[in-house]
């Protein structure tokens, strides 16, 4: 079984690729945005990535960089209210959820050491039941980019604070849209 670590990007290596397989999923992949789905809350979001070490791309190639294999961002809207989004998974590793579910793991559990009392999240319909297995529910329907969501929260208990280290702000290097 592939095994990935799931953690904050701080590089800028790490920021570029988080923010280049967002571009991927939400603009080419779902056509979710037009030409960037960047918005004023990565200014003050936590990106979180899943990595793949020591990912060849091709066998033999002499590559042996870490991948980026999936993306959420966190932000605290208020003291101790948090929301995470834009969760994403590179579309070549999308079998299973492992990947999806580590994310959401690592995103409650850094907002819960950090604070938090509420968590929240905007879930595509067709992800509404994978949440509702990881201990979401659903609050309420509504539509954002003409697709059908629910706003879900977390049952904080089934995801303890984790011993992150919180930066003193986000990493603002955003990505300009291409």
């Amino acid at each position: 079984m592939t095994s990935y670590q799931f953690k904050l990007a701080t590089t800028p290596e790490e920021i570029a690729a988080y923010y280049a397989l967002r571009q991927t999923i939400f603009v080419h992949e779902q056509q979710l945005f037009e030409t960037s789905d960047v918005d004023d809350i990565d200014a003050i979001a936590y990106p979180i990535i899943a990595v793949q070490a020591n990912a060849a791309t091709e066998p033999n190639s002499g590559d042996s960089a870490d991948q980026i294999v999936g993306v959420v961002r966190i932000y605290e809207t208020s003291p101790g209210f948090w929301y995470g989004g834009r969760l994403g998974t590179h579309p070549d590793y999308r079998k299973g959820w492992q990947i999806g579910k580590g994310l959401i793991y690592k995103a409650v559990t850094t907002a819960n050491t950090w604070g938090c009392q509420q968590f929240l999240a905007t879930v595509q319909l067709q992800n509404v039941r994978f949440f509702q297995r990881l201990h979401w529910q659903s609050v309420q329907e509504m539509t954002i980019c003409d697709r059908p969501h629910h706003l879900m929260e977390v049952d904080l208990n089934f995801y303890p604070p984790a011993n992150e280290i919180r930066p003193a702000r986000p990493f603002q290097q955003v990505r300009e849209a291409s």
